[in-house]
C-alpha cells in the first residue's frame, strides 16, 4: 500500500478526511499523542486499524468527535455529570466511557456494550473529524506494543505502507494518552491515568472519583479491557528495560552502578531520568525518549521512578511500568 505524506494544509486534511469517509486509514496528530483514524461507525474500516496496528480485536478504541453535542449520536442519554465534565474538559485529554447506542459497532469497542468517547484539542483532529463528517475511531498510530508516537517521524517509523495517509503535525504537547474516565458505575473510576487528575475530576463532580484497582497490579491477562493500555504490554522499547524506584541519591547511585556493569560487559546503555518535580515534562519526553533508545539500538535503559503520590507522575509511572514489562529493581 501507498501511504500519502501530506502537510497539515487545508486541502490535505480535505483530502484525508475523503479517505476516512471511503474507509481508509489516516494517521493525524492530537494533543496527546498521534491517532490512527477510521470512521468509527464502518466495522471494516475498523477492522484495518487492528490489521494496520497488529493490534488485539478486544482492546477497545477511543471514538472522537468535533463538537460536544456530537456524543449524542454514541450514547443514548446524557447525564448531569458527563455535561460538568463536558463543560469543564472538553476539547482536552479526557475520554469518558459511557453507555453506546447501537449505531457504535461492537468492533469499535472491543465487544463492549460501552464507547469511549472524546473530543481532541487539537485543530487538525478537529478540522479532520468536522469534515469527515464521521466520528473518528482512532487508537495511538503506532504498531502495538511499541511505544506510543508523539512525532510524525515515529508514525513513518512504524506505519510506512500500512496506512492510506499520515498527517504531518507538529510535536504533541500532552506526550501521554488521555485520562480514561468510566462513567457507567456508581462511582467514576478511572482505568487509565493521564494529565487531568482525579483531584480535577472530583473538583468539577463535587464527589470522589476511584482509580481501577488494575493500575496498582500487573495486568490480568484473562480479563476483557474496558479501556486502551489495561491488558495488553505496551510501550515497550527493542531493549530491556528497568526502572529503579527508592530514594533518590539511591537511585541515581544504583542507575551508575548498573551502567557500569553492563558497560563493561560491552552493552549500550540508555538512562531516562526526570528532575525529581518534573512530571508534565516526564509525560510530554518519555514516549519520545523510549523511541531515541530505540534509534541509537540500545541493549539496555535504566529509569528512575518518579513520585507516583503525585496524580501526573502515577499517569507516567503507569506508562514506564509497562514499557519495562513490571521489571523493577528498589533501592
Amino acid at each position: 500500500m501507498e501511504t500519502k505524506i501530506l502537510d497539515t494544509t487545508k486541502q490535505n486534511i480535505e483530502k484525508a478526511a475523503i479517505i476516512i469517509r471511503q474507509g481508509g486509514l489516516v494517521a493525524f496528530p492530537t494533543e496527546t499523542v498521534y491517532g490512527l483514524g477510521a470512521d468509527a461507525l464502518n466495522p471494516e474500516a475498523v477492522g484495518r486499524i487492528y490489521e494496520a496496528k497488529g493490534r488485539p480485536s478486544d482492546n477497545p478504541m477511543i471514538v472522537h468527535i468535533a463538537r460536544a453535542s456530537d456524543i449524542g449520536q454514541l450514547t443514548p442519554f446524557i447525564t448531569q455529570d458527563m455535561i460538568a465534565l463536558i463543560d469543564h474538559f472538553w476539547p482536552g485529554p479526557l475520554t469518558l466511557v459511557v453507555k453506546k447506542k447501537a449505531a457504535v459497532p461492537l468492533r469499535t469497542t472491543g465487544g463492549l456494550e460501552t464507547v469511549a468517547v472524546r473530543m481532541p484539542d487539537h485543530p487538525v483532529a478537529l478540522e479532520l473529524i468536522r469534515i469527515a463528517g464521521v466520528p473518528i475511531a482512532a487508537p495511538s498510530a503506532n504498531l502495538s506494543g511499541k511505544p506510543s508516537p508523539t512525532q510524525a517521524e515515529h508514525v513513518k517509523e512504524d506505519l510506512m505502507g500500512k496506512v492510506d495517509a499520515i498527517l504531518m503535525g507538529g510535536d504533541c504537547r500532552v506526550g501521554i494518552e488521555s485520562t480514561v474516565l468510566d462513567l457507567t458505575g456508581e462511582t467514576p473510576m478511572i482505568l487509565r491515568p493521564g494529565i487531568v487528575t482525579p483531584e480535577s475530576i472530583e473538583a468539577v463532580l463535587n464527589k470522589p472519583v476511584k482509580l481501577d484497582p488494575s493500575l496498582n497490579a500487573v495486568p490480568n491477562q484473562d480479563v476483557a479491557p474496558k479501556a486502551p493500555g489495561m491488558k495488553y504490554k505496551h510501550y515497550a522499547p527493542k531493549a530491556q528495560m528497568l526502572v529503579v524506584e527508592g530514594r533518590r541519591e539511591k537511585v541515581k547511585e544504583e542507575i551508575e552502578r548498573l551502567r557500569g556493569l553492563n558497560e563493561n560487559l560491552g552493552n549500550k546503555v540508555g538512562v531516562i531520568l526526570f528532575e525529581e518535580k518534573a512530571f508534565v515534562e516526564a509525560a510530554h519526553d518519555f514516549f519520545a525518549q523510549l523511541r531515541e533508545m530505540d534509534k541509537d539500538d540500545v541493549d539496555l535503559i535504566l529509569a528512575g521512578a518518579l513520585s507516583d503520590t503525585d496524580s501526573v507522575g502515577f499517569a507516567v509511572m503507569n506508562r514506564m511500568l509497562k514499557s519495562a514489562g513490571y521489571n523493577i529493581v528498589r533501592v
